[in-house]
C-alpha cells in the first residue's frame, strides 16, 4: 500500500515526481536503451535488431556489434556481415574457455550504438559484472546507445507466471527496472503457428532439440499465453510513460489511450463488494485498477472496527491485483477523487450508492452527486 501525498491539481502545475522520473530518463550524456522483446526464442528478435542496425548505419550512425548470438541461423549470420564486430574476450572456465563480450574493449571503442544480444545472459565467473544487463548499464552510463534482446520469460516479476504456464522455471532473469528505464521497447510478434512452423523447419533449434521443445515449451497454448504476457507488459510500459508525460506537463486527464479503473473504499461494510465489482470491470476492460481511500476530518472519529474494515478491504484489493492508495483530503471528497483520477489517467471510477436519506443529502450534500457533476469525461459507476 502506498500513502499518497496530495497531488497538485492537474492543469495547475506539473507533478514533481513525474518531472523527476522524466529527468532521470533524459539524463544528459546517458545512452538510450532499446529492447527487442519477444514471447519466446525464435520469433526474430536478433534478426530485427540487426536489420535496424543496418538502417542506422546507412544513416551514418557508428554501429558496433558487442555480442550477437546467431545460433547457426544462416539468415541471422548474413545480417552480421557488413557490421563491425568487436572481438570477444576468452575466459578460462572448468578446464576450458568461454567467450564473453569485451566490455572494456567496447567502452574504449565507444561507438554511438552497441548491439548487445541476450540481455538476461549470465557472465562467466571472474567477469566484472555477474549479469549482462549490468554490462549494458555501464555502457549506457558511458553515453553509448544500446540495442538488446530479451524474451518475456526472463522478466523477474513474471517468473512465477511463466513457470505456471510452461512448467519450467527460468533461472536467468532481469529486474523489471531495466524495462521501466528503457527508452523504447519493440515487441517482435509472431503467431504460435508461424513459430511452430519455423521450429519444424529447423530455423530455431537443431532437429532433436526442436522435437523436445515442441513436446514441452512450444505448445500452442504456452506460446499464446507468453505472447499475451509480452504484449501486456509492453502496453503497461507505454501506459506508465503516458501517465508520467501527462503529470510532468500538467496535462489534465484522462487521455483515452488506455483504460484505468479506480474504486473508492470507505469504512462501509459494502466496500468489499465494490472492490470485487471493480476487479470484474478491470478484467473486462483488460485494465489495471486502484483502490483509493480518502482520509478526511471525519476519519479521526472512526472506531477501531471501522479502521480495521478499511484496512481489510485494501488488503482484499491487493490480493485481487490492485494498487492501493491513501490520500489526505483537501476539503471536498469528490474533488479529491476526481483530482486523483485525472492525475493518474483514470477512465472509470467505481463508488457505492449512498444509503443515506434524501433529506440528509439535501442538508449535507452527496459525494456521488458531486462526482457525477465533476467527472467530465470520466465514467462513474454507482453500484448498489
Amino acid at each position: 500500500m502506498r500513502d499518497t501525498a496530495r497531488p497538485p491539481r492537474a492543469g495547475h502545475r506539473p507533478s514533481p515526481d513525474a518531472l523527476l522520473a522524466q529527468a532521470r530518463r533524459e539524463t544528459p550524456g546517458r545512452g538510450r536503451l532499446k529492447i527487442f522483446l519477444g514471447a519466446a526464442p525464435g520469433v526474430g528478435k536478433t534478426y530485427e535488431m540487426l536489420t535496424t542496425a543496418h538502417a542506422r548505419r546507412r544513416e551514418g550512425v557508428d554501429v558496433v556489434v558487442g555480442v550477437v548470438e546467431t545460433h547457426g541461423r544462416p539468415e541471422t549470420e548474413a545480417l552480421v556481415a557488413g557490421l563491425e564486430v568487436l572481438a570477444r574476450r576468452t575466459v578460462p572456465y572448468g578446464g576450458g574457455t568461454l567467450d564473453e563480450m569485451d566490455l572494456d574493449g567496447l567502452l574504449a571503442r565507444k561507438p554511438r550504438l552497441a548491439l548487445v544480444d541476450e540481455l538476461a545472459h549470465t557472465n562467466a565467473p571472474g567477469s566484472r559484472h555477474p549479469k549482462r544487463y549490468l554490462d549494458v548499464e555501464e555502457l549506457l552510463q558511458a553515453g553509448i546507445d544500446v540495442h538488446t534482446t530479451l524474451n518475456i520469460q526472463h522478466v523477474e516479476s513474471l517468473n512465477d507466471v511463466v513457470a505456471q504456464i510452461t512448467r519450467i522455471r527460468v533461472r536467468e532473469t532481469v529486474p523489471d527496472s531495466i524495462l521501466d528505464r528503457a527508452d523504447d521497447i519493440e515487441v517482435i510478434d509472431l503467431s504460435p503457428d508461424d513459430l511452430i512452423r519455423r521450429l519444424q523447419e529447423g530455423k530455431v533449434y537443431l532437429p532433436r532439440q526442436a522435437e523436445r521443445a515442441l513436446k514441452h515449451y512450444f505448445s500452442p497454448g504456452n506460446l499464446t499465453a507468453l505472447r499475451e504476457l509480452a504484449l501486456r507488459r509492453t502496453a503497461q510500459q507505454v501506459d506508465d510513460q503516458l501517465v508520467t508525460h501527462m503529470r510532468a506537463h500538467a496535462i489534465p486527464g484522462p487521455w483515452a489511450a488506455g483504460e484505468r479503473v479506480l474504486v473508492c473504499v470507505s469504512e462501509d461494510p459494502r466496500s468489499g463488494s465494490l472492490v470485487r465489482y471493480a476487479k470484474r470491470l478491470a478484467d473486462r476492460l483488460r485494465a489495471p485498477f486502484t483502490a483509493l481511500t480518502i482520509e478526511s476530518r471525519r476519519s479521526a472519529s472512526l472506531s477501531d472496527a471501522e479502521r480495521d474494515r478499511i484496512a481489510e478491504t485494501l488488503r482484499l484489493a491487493e490480493r485481487l491485483g490492485a494498487e492501493t492508495a491513501t490520500l489526505p483530503s483537501q476539503g471536498r471528497i469528490a474533488d479529491d477523487v476526481i483530482g486523483f483520477a485525472r492525475e493518474h489517467n483514470v477512465t472509470h471510477v467505481v463508488v457505492g450508492k449512498s444509503a443515506r436519506s434524501r433529506w440528509f443529502e439535501l442538508l449535507h450534500g452527496s459525494v456521488v452527486h458531486d462526482l457525477l457533476r465533476r467527472s467530465g469525461p470520466i465514467s462513474v459507476h454507482v453500484v448498489a
